[in-house]
């Protein structure tokens, strides 16, 4: 059964209660009159009331069925991208406005007139302070579970690995997340948190060319890793959301979520360490990837431009180590063999000094 057949029916149900319950009204009213023109005092006016009632609501309900449809599934879908730990506490605090309002039923029923609509009011008033308390809570109820499960968990079980990998803009931006991911270093599931990629939009909507291409090739990244790649992806809306730099929320994230934040910004790994979060940053992972060069190794270059300094020319590695090859502006544009005299490690990368072999024979 569709969604919209459900709630025609509940509208249909609704209003046969509602006519039914009108006619009883209305036959123990001091209106005569008015029980007369509805026909409520027998037993057949009664029933004209449900079957009034009844189509009535029906006919509401069909005019409110298409958009209250699409509500709903717009709800069950930003549901269903919830992390556990927030649905579990949103339920409890439900679960706990709600016994509250049925501990106040039988007080507020009593009220004349008001009663039943009173304790339904009620009874939404407290289920909703209790999801947004739950919501709020979220973070205790997730470390509480945790404990529980560390407690009750045999001494034999190993440790569990982290399994959310946050992706930040720049490391989306810089493309190199989605062949890690084809490679299947990247284990668990990618999480692109909403607000990521609203900058990711503001970025593509820029009137700036460079600024433009940038978000451009970001949303295109993530399409690719959705659609062409074995690896989970979660788009993290969080109801609670809140102004305040982006860089900011992913570590607020990456607390609540237990994962680590994925970045090659250099400003977000800091304030990650100091935070206490575990960062993956592809800059330490290019660099620890690179192709070990001791001074005294022999190595192939093509110098391909001149260096700041007077007569250095400067060539590239595959992986885009730069080389600064001593004497070597008069050799630009030919291969050579060069030797390796010093390697220096910066924030930036690997830097190689090196000269022509040429000039090491000739000594």
């Amino acid at each position: 059964m569709t969604m919209k057949r459900v709630i025609q029916a509940i509208g249909l149900l609704i209003g046969a209660m509602v006519g039914q319950q009108m006619s009883n009204w209305q036959s123990s009213s001091d209106a005569p009159w008015m029980g007369s023109l509805l026909g409520a005092t027998t037993g057949t006016g009664g029933t004209f009331s449900m079957v009034v009632g009844a189509c009535a609501g029906f006919l509401f309900a069909t005019s409110i069925a298409n958009p209250l449809s699409r509500a709903l599934q717009r709800g069950i879908d930003r549901l269903s991208s919830y992390p556990l730990s927030d649905l579990l506490s949103g339920v409890i605090g439900v679960t706990l406005g709600l016994a509250l309002s049925s501990f106040l039923y039988p007080y507020v029923t009593d009220i004349p007139y008001v009663g039943q609509v009173l304790a339904a009011g009620t009874a939404l008033v407290l289920g909703f302070t209790g999801l947004k308390i739950g919501m709020h809570k979220k973070d205790e109820v997730g470390d509480w579970f945790r404990t529980r499960k560390t407690l009750e968990a045999p001494k034999s079980e190993g440790p569990r690995f982290e399994e959310h990998k946050i992706l930040d803009t720049s490391v989306i931006i810089d493309g190199r997340i989605a062949d890690i991911c084809k490679t299947g270093f990247i284990e668990g599931t990618l999480v692109i948190p909403e607000f990521v990629l609203e900058e990711l939009q503001h970025i593509a909507d820029s009137s700036d060319l460079l600024k433009r291409n940038r978000g451009r090739r970001g949303l295109d990244i993530l399409n690719k890793i959705q659609k062409e790649l074995d690896v989970r992806v979660l788009i993290y809306e969080d109801a609670n959301d809140e102004p305040g730099e982006v860089d900011s929320k992913l570590v607020k994230l990456a607390k609540v979520m237990q994962g680590k934040v994925v970045t090659n910004d250099f400003n977000l790994n800091k304030v990650c360490e100091l935070q206490g979060v575990s960062v993956l940053n592809i800059n330490d992972l290019a660099n620890a990837v690179k192709p070990v060069v001791l001074p005294g190794e022999e190595i192939v270059v093509q110098v391909i431009k001149d260096g700041k300094e007077n007569g250095q020319g400067v060539a590239y590695l595959d992986d885009g180590t730069m080389i600064v090859v001593e004497g070597g502006r008069e050799y630009i544009g030919t291969t050579m063999e060069v030797l390796v005299t010093s390697v220096l490690q910066t924030s930036a990368g690997r830097m190689i000094f090196a000269k022509p072999k040429l000039l090491e024979k000739a000594l």
